[in-house]
């Protein structure tokens, strides 16, 4: 089970760790532990910066792409709300619009 405290980095940070991996010839896992931080955190990291740079795994969305997805199930969410909303206003029946 994780901390409750989740050590946030800047950008800055994130770029100069990735280029070190990129520079040194060193394994993520062999940077992360120089630099005192998770492993798992500098590679996903790694991966996100190498999909932006178009040099991930096949089908790996870059962060724009990933961003637009997330903006687009936010609407799809908000829009499957709005239908329920309506649904539970509608008549059911046609008999029941019309009052019989």
């Amino acid at each position: 089970m994780g901390s409750k405290y989740t050590k946030r980095y800047t950008e800055e940070f994130k770029r100069d760790a990735i280029a070190l991996v990129d520079s040194s010839g060193k394994t993520v896992t062999v940077v992360a532990r120089e630099l005192g931080i998770s492993s798992e955190s500098l590679r996903g990291w790694y991966r996100r910066a190498k999909a932006d740079r178009s040099e991930g795994e096949s089908g790996e969305l870059t962060s724009a792409e990933r961003e637009e997805l997330k903006r687009l199930r936010k609407g799809v969410r908000e829009q499957q709300q709005t239908i329920e909303i309506l649904k539970k206003g509608v008549p059911r029946t046609r008999e029941a619009a019309c009052g019989s």
